[in-house]
């Protein structure tokens, strides 16, 4: 038996199909919860989205956004903004993930470990915040290591979602673990590139999936 850390483990979508069997799926009507129709905002809540988008490309014209700056300036307020801070809705933070991976080594079974930065929302959402940058990384880059985390859900046969994020892009992933797991992703958001307001889909989308219908 061996341990590995995740993040030396997993480093390409390759390595999480080779070691989970997990396929990304097109099927239309596997992820249905990012798309229209989609709950309603309020004014207030609304405003602050208007806020928090100016915010931050005011802090973008600076430089370079480090990841807990995106965690301080957008994320939190956002969730708070839902109303996903307080009760019945809970949120656990920088959450352990331990995962056995049966292997066809002589070692037999690994297992991969380590600490993710994620909010987690209802035990079935995670948000994953990256470094926001101009150039060079993006978020979609960090989709392996949060496939492998989301793994790890308590409830391998109830569909588990995760939110990755740098501030500027927003992307949803929805994965169902079960006996052959399928994940499927929502589009890529960006504060600019709509003139429908995309960080407003991003929060209708959020509540959408925490908030009961």
């Amino acid at each position: 038996m061996t341990t590995t850390a995740i993040t030396k483990a997993i480093t390409s979508l390759r390595d999480v199909r080779d070691r989970f069997n997990v396929t990304q799926t097109q099927a239309a009507n596997f992820f249905a919860e990012w798309q229209f129709p989609l709950p309603d905002l309020s004014p207030s809540e609304q405003q602050t989205l208007a806020h928090l988008q100016h915010r931050y490309l005011y802090y973008l014209e600076q430089g370079d956004i480090s990841e807990g700056t995106v965690n301080i300036i957008m994320v939190s307020p956002l969730l708070n903004a839902l109303g996903l801070c307080d009760p019945p809705y809970r949120i656990r933070g920088e959450k352990w993930v331990e995962i056995t991976v049966e292997t066809d080594t002589d070692d037999g079974t690994e297992i991969l470990n380590g600490r993710m930065d994620a909010v987690v929302l209802q035990d079935h959402l995670w948000l994953v915040v990256v470094e926001g940058k101009r150039g060079g990384f993006n978020i979609f880059q960090a989709l392996p290591q949060t496939l492998t985390y989301m793994m790890a859900s308590p409830s391998p046969n109830q569909p588990v979602f995760g939110l990755v994020t740098n501030g500027y892009d927003y992307l949803f992933i929805k994965l169902l673990c079960g006996t052959h797991p399928q994940y499927a992703l929502s589009h890529n958001f960006t504060l600019l590139s709509d003139e429908a307001n995309n960080l407003t889909r991003v929060a209708q989308i959020l509540k959408r999936l925490v908030v009961p219908s």
